[in-house]
């Protein structure tokens, strides 16, 4: 008994076990659909924002915190995508016209969602059935896990934006929601905001109402967009940009006279050289209405007369060209792509020894150098050689453009010969290297032809100094230019030789009289500074006073009041030297006029320093090389002090070398004991150890130098010879040495240029600049010393600095037009600019303009009340050329432009005590809720309506 009864209450127990067994062997497809869905909800619940992240969340690029996570569902024979989308804030209030929202929030009001489709082509269910089964069986999953997140499923056609969706609120309402659009044909009604608002009211009142007489308090609130017009003439801008670019093909420039109208930059200082596209395409305007209650259709029909300024926010967006924002460069005309051909160009120049093998046939190397490399036709050499040599242009202010850090870059200065040369290669025959060898050796044969017909050099300073801080093409162009100069007084200086042999005696004195004040500088009163001039480490110093190598006129032979009658002609005398006397004759002393040092150029310095190595004894040999500058100062101190010695050139050459045997003893100065006075004569002192060694190479040069002035003495070079020395220079430079110059100078001109945009001062552009040419002097430096053998990596570096550039040229463009467009609101300007160049930020300085391509340049800003008739003014009337396909018939024109786009959003609240959703509700609960919201989004073609609906079904 005790057995079977054991075995009974075993059987019972076994049979309670079977009785809690779930078997989901029996469940239906549809059921384990549900309950994957509800299994992967209640995960994603429990992770929260933050785990997700970690896990893998990806972000929209859109939205600053929009993210989204997805899951892949079988059901059946298909398969689905299930995304959650959830913001990293929580907190908070959606707001209606948040501009980085996901259509689906904007569309109805929601914040975080589930969006379950099929994994097909179209991505959406076309099946009326299998989407509600669909939308019903995620409802049933976020049901179960007690989830309050809405759920839409895309139906119809993909190109209408159709959803269906639903929402469980936590109480006994459900919101359903509902969007469609109208892609074509859209009824005249629903053009009007009147239409649109009975529309909405049509929803939720009853269908035998008139609802244009009956008052139905709806909340409202609408965002306009407009778009200023492209530029006209369309058609003529092909045309234009299609001849610039035959000529750019052909080796031309394209100048102004290709243009049929006018350019946004024909002011700027790049349009000499080209037109750069308008980094600027238009403006997208947005006017703002605030939320107000309207209540019937009326007051809809007033507001679409309204006036966009009667909105209450503007806000701005500028639609920028697409070079700015992706890697376009092959498509893009500026310094910086032509200055990237330049750089290919000099990777080039090393496969010949002289620039005439690239032109010539037989020697030009391969066939594919032949057909890729075109050089331009003549009568395009003829019009950039006429522009260089024949326009007759003065010469330019070579420092008005310089930035602070220019001479740095060891290049020819902007605006001169050789950097016009430069510039003009960068544009012909597309700057290849037999284009640029083509007009190179044109360019030398004109400055020898300026030479040889004594023309001056056009494009050249007038001042007579080498600056040796430029390249040394420019100082061998500068230095032609000063001897020239010396060249043509030389010619008038003979010239008056022979007039003044015709001319009688008394009218000789009259003229030198005129003369002597027309050639000679004019002394100062003291002449200190060049008497007690210390001297230069090789013994030497320059002379008291200088003039010109080639006076106009011969100098006055002057007799001096305070001379003897037996004393010699006076001439070549500058003036007195404060009160300095001769030591062996009671007369004052005279500082000359002497030759100019003669003109040298770094390579001839750079040659005189190795010659002193060489020798080894600086001063001696230096004292070699100078003897004829010091022979010549010495033979114009003798002419214009003709009773001096040579301890009376000594105190006025060299000071420092005599010894005042007066300072030791009273402690004064040596300027001051070198002065004297006339009634302490004769000097006292006496020559230093160096002047006093036996065979000193200064007293013997004392000598055997003439008593001449400095207009008699034959001059310290002579031109011609040096003149063809330069000429020869330029004829035989090799193709690397002459590209490498051309590379410095091309980037010191071009940003120099450039740096003559006005931007309006703003400072990241203005920093950018600066940067520009710091990083330019250091990179260029390898080329600047003229000693680069094919070195690749230096020609690398050199082509990164041309993305470099680009980067500064297109922030600049930009600068400039922002500039011309908001003269009138600073603030705006560098605010628009201070987004994009926080934007283009990351792509600068990685070696390419790529980057993240896909992120779009989308920062807005607020207009505010003073800056909208600046925004407004850029909304010109449009023509009849512009306007003609178009019907205005939305209403709320801007100066005659009607909206691009119009949103709008209804929306009633409701209290649920009191009327018709309190049927299922408890005595306490007074919550207000938003019982109908429709967004309606569109154009006159094209219409887009999202419907919410709450309710207790």
């Amino acid at each position: 008994m005790a057995s079977s009864s054991k075995m009974e209450a075993t059987g019972k127990d076994d049979e309670e076990e079977l009785e809690r067994f779930d078997d989901f062997t029996l469940a239906s497809s549809w059921e384990r659909f549900i309950s994957e869905i509800e299994a992967v909800c209640r995960l994603w619940l429990a992770d929260g924002p933050k785990n997700l992240l970690e896990k893998g969340a990806v972000h929209l690029g859109f939205s600053r915190d929009l993210y989204k996570v997805k899951f892949e569902l079988k059901y059946l024979m298909k398969s689905y995508c299930m995304e959650y989308y959830f913001e990293t804030t929580s907190a908070g209030k959606v707001t209606d016209w948040n501009f980085s929202m996901h259509d689906l929030q904007l569309s109805f009001g929601v914040k975080e969602f589930l969006v379950i489709a099929p994994q097909s082509a179209s991505g959406v269910v076309l099946d009326a059935p299998e989407a509600s089964k669909l939308l019903s069986a995620i409802a049933i999953a976020l049901s179960n896990c007690s989830s309050l997140w809405p759920a839409f499923v895309p139906v119809h056609d993909p190109s209408r934006k159709a959803y269906i969706g639903i929402q469980n609120m936590g109480t006994v309402f459900t919101r359903r929601f509902e969007a469609d659009r109208i892609g074509s044909q859209v009824p005249v009604k629903l053009m009007h905001l009147e239409g649109l608002y009975e529309l909405f009211v049509s929803k939720f009142a009853f269908t035998t109402l008139d609802v244009s007489t009956h008052l139905f308090k709806v909340h409202f609130t609408m965002k306009l967009t407009y778009r200023t017009l492209p530029y006209d003439d369309d058609d003529n801008d092909v045309d234009i940009q299609g001849a610039d670019a035959d000529i750019t093909e052909s080796g031309g420039t394209p100048s102004g006279d290709t243009r049929n109208k006018a350019q946004w930059d024909d002011d700027c200082p790049w349009s000499e050289w080209y037109s750069a596209e308008d980094p600027i395409k238009g403006f997208e305007l947005i006017a703002l209405w605030s939320e107000k209650m309207v209540e019937n259709s009326l007051e809809m029909a007033e507001l679409e007369n309204a006036s966009p300024h009667e909105a209450e926010k503007w806000i701005v967006f500028p639609n920028l060209s697409s070079h700015l924002v992706d890697d376009l460069r092959e498509n893009t005309m500026g310094f910086s792509s032509q200055l990237h051909l330049l750089v290919n160009a000099l990777d080039m120049s090393f496969e010949a020894q002289f620039m005439e093998d690239f032109v010539s046939v037989e020697k030009s190397g391969s066939d594919n150098l032949k057909s890729s490399m075109v050089i331009p036709p003549p009568t395009v050499l003829d019009r950039v050689l006429k522009d260089l040599f024949h326009d007759g242009v003065e010469s330019p202010d070579l420092t008005k453009a310089e930035h602070k850090s220019s001479r740095a870059i060891k290049g020819a200065p902007l605006g001169s010969l050789f950097a016009q040369f430069c510039l003009h290669s960068l544009w012909f025959g597309n700057c290849n290297i037999r284009a640029i060898a083509s007009l190179w050796i044109e360019f030398v044969r004109e400055v020898r032809w300026c030479w040889e017909e004594s023309q001056p050099l056009p494009h050249m300073a007038a001042s007579g100094v080498i600056d040796l801080s430029t390249c040394l093409i420019n100082q061998k162009l500068k230095m032609l230019i000063c001897i020239e100069k010396k060249r043509q007084l030389s010619e008038d200086y003979q010239d008056s030789i022979e007039s003044k042999v015709s001319t009688p005696i008394e009218m000789q004195e009259d003229i030198l009289i005129q003369e002597d004040s027309s050639h000679m500088r004019t002394p100062t009163e003291d002449f200190d500074g060049k008497r007690d001039s210390p001297l230069t480490a090789n013994g030497l110093s320059n002379s008291g006073a200088t003039v010109s190598r080639f006076s106009t006129e011969p100098e006055d032979a002057v007799v001096c009041a305070d001379q003897k009658p037996s004393d010699g002609i006076r001439r070549g005398s500058a003036g007195v030297v404060g009160n300095m006397m001769l030591l062996n004759s009671h007369q004052n002393l005279h500082a000359p006029f002497t030759q100019d040092a003669p003109l040298m150029t770094e390579d001839m310095h750079e040659e005189r320093l190795q010659a002193v190595e060489a020798f080894g004894d600086s001063f001696s040999f230096s004292a070699q090389l100078e003897k004829d500058i010091l022979s010549s100062d010495m033979s114009a101190f003798k002419a214009a002090n003709p009773d001096s010695v040579f301890e009376d050139f000594i105190r006025w050459h060299s000071p420092g070398d005599w010894v005042d045997d007066d300072i030791k003893e009273s402690g004064v100065s040596r300027s001051h004991a070198a002065e004297g006075s006339k009634d302490d004569w004769p000097p006292r002192g006496r020559l230093s150890e160096r002047m006093s060694e036996h065979g000193n190479s200064w007293r013997k040069l004392w000598k055997d130098a003439p008593a001449l002035p400095a207009s008699e003495q034959k001059p310290l070079l002579d031109p011609n010879r040096e003149g063809e020395k330069v000429l020869h220079y330029l004829e035989t430079l090799r193709p690397h040495q002459l590209l490498e110059q051309m590379v410095c100078t091309a980037f010191r001109a071009s940003a120099d240029t450039l740096n003559q945009t006005n931007f309006g001062g703003l400072k990241q552009m203005t920093t950018k600049i600066g940067q520009l040419y710091l990083t330019m002097a250091s990179t260029l430096k390898p080329l600047q010393s003229n000693r680069l053998f094919g070195d690749s990596e230096i020609i690398e570096d050199v082509r990164r600095l041309c993305v470099v550039f680009e980067h500064v040229e297109k922030l600049l463009t930009l600068a400039a037009s922002l500039y011309r467009k908001f003269l009138q609101a600073p603030r705006l300007r560098e605010a628009i600019f201070s987004d994009y160049y926080n934007f283009y930020l990351p792509k600068m300085g990685t070696g390419s303009v790529g980057g993240d391509v896909h992120k779009e340049f989308d920062s807005k800003q607020q207009v505010r009340f003073h800056e909208r008739q600046v925004l407004a003014n850029m909304f010109t009337p449009p023509t009849a050329n512009q306007s003609w396909r178009k019907v205005l018939s939305m209403g709320n024109l801007l100066n005659g432009h009607e909206p691009i786009l119009r949103e709008i959003i209804f929306s009633t609240w409701d209290r649920v005590s009191g009327n018709h959703y309190a049927a299922s509700t408890s005595r306490g609960y007074e919550q207000e809720i938003e019982t109908y919201r429709m967004y309606i989004c569109g154009t006159s073609n094209d219409l887009q309506v999202a419907l919410s609906v709450a309710s207790c079904d």
